[in-house]
């Protein structure tokens, strides 16, 4: 489950830190008319923060309890989430709410893939 992307886990935590509050600022940056999209947007840049606070193996963690395959399973769902969100949740027709969800979730799908979550240690050899 845990790939060797491009990406150092320590750029991967603070790009999530800024995440947290982007989704907790966004709401009234981009002025959302759906109180859905706010109220969603609010809980998810809480949820960021704390799964990038506790997650065990991350440098910019502060806690370290949660496994990094749990905060990796965590990414993975939020992003998908962040994709259907406005067509689940009915506010699709909310330009600004429904381009800031697909952008947000197309952007966490791509970093916690091109993340290199793996410490040197935990590489495979080669035969």
């Amino acid at each position: 489950m845990l790939r060797e992307g491009p990406v150092p886990r320590t750029v991967h935590g603070a790009v999530e830190y800024i995440l947290g509050v982007v989704f907790l600022a966004g709401p009234i940056l981009f002025d959302f008319d759906s109180s859905v999209a706010t109220g969603v947007s609010i809980a998810i840049g809480i949820v960021v923060l704390v799964n990038t606070a506790i997650t065990a193996g991350m440098p910019t963690s502060l806690v370290k309890q949660l496994p990094i395959t749990a905060h990796v399973t965590v990414d993975m769902g939020l992003s998908i989430f962040l994709i259907v969100a406005p067509f689940v949740l009915g506010f699709s027709d909310e330009t600004a709410a429904r381009n800031f969800y697909m952008v947000l979730g197309v952007g966490l799908l791509l970093l916690t893939i091109g993340t290199r979550f793996r410490e040197p240690s935990q590489r495979p050899t080669a035969p």
